[in-house]
Order: C-alpha cells, then structure tokens, then sequence
C-alpha cells in the first residue's frame, strides 16, 4: 500500500480499535469487584501515529490495536483499580468516536455511490 492511505482504510482501522477498546471497558466493568483485578486498555492511537509518520509504506492492515493494563490507576484495599464512573466515561467516549467514525465511512461509500452514478 502506498504512503497516501485511502481515507476509508484510517476510519476502518479506528473502527476496529474503538470495537477492542468496548470490549476492554465492558471486561473493566464486568470485574469491578474483582479482588486484585487491575483495568486494561487499548493501545492504538500511538502506534497509528509512529506508522503514519515513519518512512516508506504503511499497510494499516497490519496496524491492530494491542490490549495492556496502565496501572497508573489508584488501587482499593482489595488490589483492584477499575472506577465505575471513570469506566463509563470512557465508554461514552468511545462509542461517540465508534459513531463517528461509522457516520464518516458511510457519507465516503455515499461520496463513492454518487461519484459511480449507483444512486
């Protein structure tokens, strides 16, 4: 794949990304009272950005989101770091990017259909 990755390639890659993050903060959510349970994240962004700004091609198929735990978190006396209320934000967050990102891809394959003549 070239450099110039087609618009449609970075909003599918998002969209795989904010689909992995859902799935993180729902398993956060789920372990709440979990003793010793530490909160996982999603790493994308910054890999997305040290490809797009490294040399020659990128092919961001190859680009997957990669789950870790930041613990950064504060810990309760039971060893777990997950907020409920920091969870929620997140995941409002989240979904508000996923539909973005949706809204995005479709009004591209709409700009397509137009361009083609399909409509």
């Amino acid at each position: 794949m070239s450099k110039t990755n087609s618009v449609v390639d970075l909003l599918e890659a998002g969209i795989r990304a904010e689909h992995l993050r859902q799935k993180a903060i729902a398993n956060n959510i789920a372990n709440l009272e979990t003793p010793g349970y530490r909160r996982i994240d999603v790493k994308f962004e910054e890999l997305l950005a040290k490809a797009l700004g490294s040399p020659g091609a990128v092919d961001l198929s190859e680009i997957q989101p990669q789950i870790y735990r930041p613990k950064q978190t504060p810990v309760d006396s039971n060893g777990n770091d997950v907020n409920f209320e920091t969870e929620v934000g997140q995941m409002v967050k989240n979904t508000l990017r996923h539909k973005t990102y949706i809204r995005l891809l479709n009004k591209k394959y709409s700009q397509i259909e137009l361009a083609m003549g399909v409509k």
